[in-house]
């Protein structure tokens, strides 16, 4: 579990095939302490485990499914990343509750403003779309950021100075995918409640006329 509130930016210093498949190193410092095998790091908001670390890098595998559903596969030598290691019972909770679990990706389509607030549209997919919500909580490559202003295939955040120096975000050109992660409690919301509109849906279905005379009223 994350916050999505990031560390530091690290750089992909080192990406190939190991046994086990694609295995990508990052250097990080603050990420760094206290890091132990077997411990997850988010990097753009994908959890991953670190295999190999020294004082200066770690080294992670990422899997083909991974891959598949966010933009480390984009990443070239020396690109910078998000990072933030994984919370304790003792952290401050300063962002949401991140899991590290992409979503899927979407696609910077305007930047505007300056640079005391830098604001980003992002379009993304129905299946993303169904779970933004004005004012809601959002991760955008591991950043916990507060949703603006939602359309039907689109939605806007608003980036203040401190936050443009210590994310990557703001790197971002129109066309870059980014990695979304929803937040988890409309997602349990609505798995709740399907139930209950599923059946207030097929008592709407079952109710005709014929039914009504049946039952007398009629």
């Amino acid at each position: 579990m994350f916050t999505g509130i990031v560390e530091e930016m690290g750089h992909l210093a080192h990406k190939g095939q190991g046994p086990s498949g694609l295995t990508m190193t990052f250097n990080g410092r603050v990420v760094l302490e206290g890091t132990a095998i077997g411990d997850s790091i988010a990097v753009n908001g994908v959890c991953l485990t670190v295999t190999q670390f020294d004082h200066r890098q770690f080294t992670v595998g990422v899997a083909p499914e991974t891959l598949s559903r966010t933009n480390l596969g984009d990443l070239a030598l020396g690109d910078a990343v998000n990072l933030e290691r994984a919370v304790t019972p003792t952290t401050r909770l300063g962002g949401h509750y991140v899991q590290g679990h992409v979503d899927g990706r979407g696609i910077l389509r305007e930047r505007k403003g300056n640079r005391e607030a830098l604001w980003l549209t992002i379009k993304a997919e129905p299946a993303i779309m169904r779970y933004v919500v004005t004012k809601g909580f959002i991760s955008l490559d591991g950043t916990s950021l507060t949703v603006v202003d939602v359309w039907p295939d689109r939605f806007n955040v608003m980036l203040v100075p401190h936050t443009q120096d210590h994310i990557v975000l703001p790197r971002r050109k129109l066309g870059d995918a980014i990695n979304i992660e929803v937040d988890i409690l409309g997602k349990y919301v609505e798995k709740l409640i399907a139930p209950i509109v599923q059946d207030r849906q097929a008592d709407r279905a079952g109710l005709s006329m014929e039914k009504l005379k049946e039952n007398g009223f009629l």
